[in-house]
């Protein structure tokens, strides 16, 4: 497991109020996300993200890179963490374009994301 935070999502009641506001602050550029009710995958100079609606107040959603999602899955389990029951964009499409994700918890209930990027990605 690499580690490394390899996506970030942001959660707020409006998307597009989101997509104007760290826009102007950040000049993040923005593309059209699969979030149901709308959303936005954000492209930075450095680790890619995504802003979903109707999440107002949430804090920000990292992920950390990992090479095999199933084999993470198991340790964060061996080591006393929870995984979440959370399966975002499992159709084939989504998968190659922004690969798997699951939300876990650490052995004290802090959570956390781990993201296994797309092939070649």
């Amino acid at each position: 497991m690499a580690g490394e935070i390899s996506f970030f999502e942001l959660g707020v009641g409006d998307a597009e109020r989101a997509r104007a506001f760290y826009g102007s602050l950040f000049d993040w550029s923005f593309g059209q996300g699969v979030s149901e009710g709308g959303g936005y995958e954000i492209r930075t100079p450095g680790a890619p993200g995504g802003v979903h609606g109707s999440d107002p107040g949430a804090g920000p959603y990292l992920f950390f890179r990992v090479d095999d999602l199933k084999a993470a899955i198991d340790r964060v389990v061996e080591l006393g963490g929870t995984v979440d029951d959370f399966a975002l964009g499992e159709d084939d499409e989504t998968v190659a374009r922004y690969g798997r994700f699951t939300f876990c918890h650490d052995d004290q209930g802090s959570p956390f994301g781990l993201h296994e990027p797309p092939k070649g990605g």
